[in-house]
């Protein structure tokens, strides 16, 4: 008997955190059913991730929930991101973003956010659901275990965003390579009791809320008005005690409290231990995202140790890239090879990420006897405090820097062409836009830059075409492209696909490749205006 009667979804998505939430809001909003299982009953209550990046604040302004996230989100000091916790912040500004210092924000709040918009858009979320079985081959069906019993549900594709220890692997098993990990911590949310002046009592830059004492290295920060006796703190350390304890060890408020008395002196007591977990260095990536009809995104696909805090940020990301792609699928209009594309572009993205984090753990706080890692740190802040450097350091750990290899020999050498669009302000027929506002609908984009004309030419059921004129803004009036440039064509996920010059340029081409065979023919530039 199936659970409250659920019907068989178009799109399967295991896990509810915030990877599989984005993407069943995409999947949702691209016209498909989504089903998204959530072993958890309740939402978890835990900041774990503690943030997002510059790149994924536009992704959620393209569908309009950054406001309502900014509104959760803590009160920081100063700004500027990191690499490696250097006491230099990262300046994100030369990117042209409108948000350079990203938010800190608690997990468990995004979440409530996105899954509010997921059920909005129609997606369904079966809390208190485990997948228990998994057949694959003309579809997939996936055996769970609900409050009311068991159940059978058929989709036409699984998406696993079941995080790190993803039961859609080890049911399909699927290889996890990598590295294991190397060191052990503990991240966990907490209540003091009392606190010694070294105790942060605000949210500032990363390097003024680490500490190093003996073997024992610290995170910790209030999540909230710290003068206030029942906020908690994030906290995350590792010392002697988590190397010797196994990993499915529970955290316990021993262990807390005796590493937070080594680390900010004895006036500093727990009061409290809400939750806490385990994690390490490992790093791991599959070597394909997709096995026929079952498709892995965020930790179910990477996984890196948690410095920089990149991690909840590529998983959105995979999302947004994977949603609009697998729902043109689902509904028969995906050009040949669209979904593979996802694999090929997101693959070498988290390749590079679990490097960079990699890179970050050897430098981020090294022992008091290795001395060459010291040396190597005391270089790594010099070069740091250099504006290109700085600029590429930001670009990386933001994600603004990223540049898809579309692959069409065509158009890969213009500069805009598989990066990100710009979040101009704008002028229509119709009023005062920007591009994020324009990118809402989940289509892809047709931009011209021009005179605003009331008739836009038609080009594809599932492209928007605007003729706008750019104005001023904190990011600037121009596309960033080379001279002439005044026509782009962007993807639902906010990547440049085509960019072009005058009244002749048309991007038919393009809008057949990534939007299939419903594209017609291009109506002249400012025609019917």
């Amino acid at each position: 008997m199936k659970i409250d009667a659920q019907p068989d979804p178009d799109v399967l998505v295991i896990g509810g955190g915030p990877t599989g939430l984005t993407l069943a809001a995409e999947l949702a909003l691209g016209g498909v059913s989504v089903t998204v299982v959530e072993r958890q009953q309740t939402p978890s209550g835990q900041s774990r991730g503690g943030g997002i990046s510059a790149r994924t604040c536009e992704v959620l302004a393209m569908r309009g929930l950054l406001d309502a996230t900014a509104g959760q989100s803590l009160t920081r000091d100063g700004a500027g991101g990191h690499f490696a916790g250097l006491p230099v912040p990262l300046d994100a500004r030369p990117w042209r973003t409108r948000h350079p210092n990203g938010l800190l924000i608690p997990q468990d709040r995004i979440e409530q956010i996105l899954e509010a918009r997921a059920r909005e858009l129609g997606a369904t979320v079966l809390r208190g659901t485990e997948l228990t079985g998994l057949t694959t081959g003309d579809g997939v069906t996936a055996t769970l275990a609900g409050p009311d019993g068991a159940t059978v549900l058929r989709s036409s594709y699984l998406v696993a965003c079941d995080g790190a220890h993803s039961s859609v692997r080890k049911l399909t098993g699927v290889p996890f390579p990598g590295r294991a990990g190397t060191m052990a911590a503990v991240s966990a949310d907490i209540e003091l009791a009392a606190a010694s002046e070294s105790v942060p009592r605000t949210l500032g830059h990363i390097s003024g809320l680490t500490r190093r004492v003996g073997g024992v290295w610290m995170l910790l920060h209030p999540l909230g008005d710290a003068t206030d006796p029942a906020t908690p703190y994030r906290v995350v350390f590792s010392g002697p005690e988590q190397a010797t304890l196994p990993r499915e060890a529970p955290v316990t408020a021993a262990e807390v409290a005796a590493a937070l008395t080594a680390v900010h002196g004895p006036e500093t007591r727990l009061g409290r231990l809400r939750w806490g977990s385990r994690f390490s260095d490992a790093c791991r990536q599959l070597t394909d995202y997709r096995h026929g009809p079952v498709l892995f995104a965020g930790d179910a696909a990477h996984i890196h140790t948690p410095v920089g805090g990149q991690g909840l940020n590529l998983g959105v990301q995979d999302a947004m890239n994977l949603g609009w792609k697998l729902a043109a699928q689902v509904r028969g209009d995906a050009p040949d090879g669209l979904l593979d594309s996802y694999h090929a572009e997101r693959h070498p993205v988290a390749a590079r990420v679990l490097a960079g984090t990699r890179a970050q753990s050897l430098v981020m706080s090294p022992p008091p006897d290795a001395d060459d890692v010291r040396a190597l740190r005391d270089i790594m802040i010099d070069l740091a405090r250099l504006p290109d450097a700085n600029r590429y350091l930001a670009g990386m750990m933001s994600g603004l820097d990223l540049r898809y290899d579309l692959g069409d020999p065509d158009t890969v050498d213009d500069p805009l062409v598989g990066r990100r669009i710009v979040d101009l302000s704008l002028v229509t027929a119709d009023g005062p836009t920007t591009v994020s506002t324009l990118l809402r609908s989940g289509h892809g984009l047709l931009l011209e830059l021009g005179p605003p004309s009331a008739l836009p030419p038609h080009v594809h059921p599932r492209v928007d075409a605007v003729v706008a004129r750019a104005v001023d803004s904190p990011v600037g009036s121009t596309l960033g492209a080379g001279p002439g440039i005044d026509r782009v064509l962007v993807r639902p996920d906010g990547y440049v696909c085509w960019a072009g010059a005058g009244p002749d340029a048309s991007p038919e081409a393009a809008l057949r490749r990534w939007f299939g065979t419903a594209a017609v023919p291009l109506t002249p530039s400012g025609a019917g205006s």
